[in-house]
């Protein structure tokens, strides 16, 4: 058997990551971006490729004759035809669960961030209004704790799980909604989903995007969360109807909320999130909730031992 020649298509997550895991295992060429005009020409001669985001659809299978093997650099799949592929006698494997404790933690700041009005009180000593204050404290947003709230979750998951039992030792009170009716005896209180959201202080969102959760929180969801509660989606955007949320937090609907994911990514300029009355009532991250360099180099390491499955490399 000659060298594997092994593409990665859209590597630039892992820019400042070692891929030498990946490099040692052949013929390896890795490219920052990929436009989609451009998959087939670079990828043309593959026996291996590697995606994140990028598109493998039917078209670029049938235009890859040397192809046996898709990996993808994330949990999802849904960028593959992987139906065609399997089809085509090309194997597909995905790398799950890499990113939990990232995920996890990050739901965690945000929630934190948010009960303690971080945003506003960094902008408050920035601007230079804590030095003209004249006074050593300035506590006009409200500070909250974890401890003693009722933390609802939405998707009870390998992340759902751990952001549960980490909330948990905060001494939250969880409880749990299975956007798929199956997992209702998860350890934890399961709820209705109104019956979740009119109780609980905290939400976080951990379910994949699919029929059954795209829009899931919109408006009349919106309208039965407390007023003091804070929203947090970590899980898909879509999930989250972004116009709706933007409206219940000018309107007071809703005390606070932190995104990492949305409907359309790269964010539109235009979108209404970035245009409510009061941004310190909002936390917004680019889809890095993910990323910490742990997971990365996790990820990188998975990619490695499923090509070498694969080939039987020892």
């Amino acid at each position: 058997m000659g060298k594997i020649k092994i593409v990665y298509l859209d590597a630039y997550p892992l820019e400042d990551i070692d891929l030498s895991p990946l490099a040692e295992l052949g013929e390896f060429t890795e490219y920052h971006t990929t436009n989609p005009e451009d998959v087939i020409p670079r990828a043309r001669y593959a026996d291996v490729l590697i995606v994140n985001k990028v598109l493998v659809t039917k078209d670029v299978i049938d235009n890859l004759p040397e192809l046996k093997l898709v990996c993808v650099s994330a949990t999802g799949v849904n960028n593959v035809d992987v139906a065609y592929a399997e089809k085509k006698g090309i194997a597909v494997k995905n790398v799950p669960a890499y990113s939990t404790d990232s995920v996890s933690e990050a739901t965690v700041a945000y929630v934190f961030a948010l009960l303690r009005n971080v945003v506003y009180y960094d902008r408050y000593v920035k601007n230079g209004s804590y030095s003209a204050s004249g006074l050593t404290f300035h506590t006009s947003k409200s500070i909250s704790e974890i401890k003693g709230k009722k933390w609802g979750i939405i998707g009870l998951g390998n992340i759902g799980r751990r952001v549960a039992e980490i909330a948990t030792v905060l001494g939250a009170e969880v409880s749990y909604h299975s956007t798929s009716g199956k997992n209702t005896d998860g350890g934890y209180r399961h709820r209705y989903l109104e019956e979740l959201l009119e109780e609980s202080d905290i939400v976080s969102i951990h379910a994949p995007l699919n029929k059954s959760t795209e829009g899931l929180i919109g408006s009349n969801e919106l309208s039965v969360i407390k007023k003091t509660a804070i929203i947090v989606n970590m899980g898909r955007g879509g999930i989250v109807v972004e116009k709706d949320l933007a409206e219940a937090l000018d309107n007071g609907r809703i005390a606070g909320a932190g995104l990492d994911v949305f409907e359309k990514e790269p964010l539109e300029a235009d979108n209404p999130l970035l245009k409510i009355n009061c941004p310190d009532k909002l936390i917004l991250a680019p889809h890095s909730g993910w990323a910490s360099r742990e997971a990365r180099e996790l990820l990188v390491k998975k990619v490695a031992e499923n090509i070498k499955k694969f080939y039987g490399i020892m």
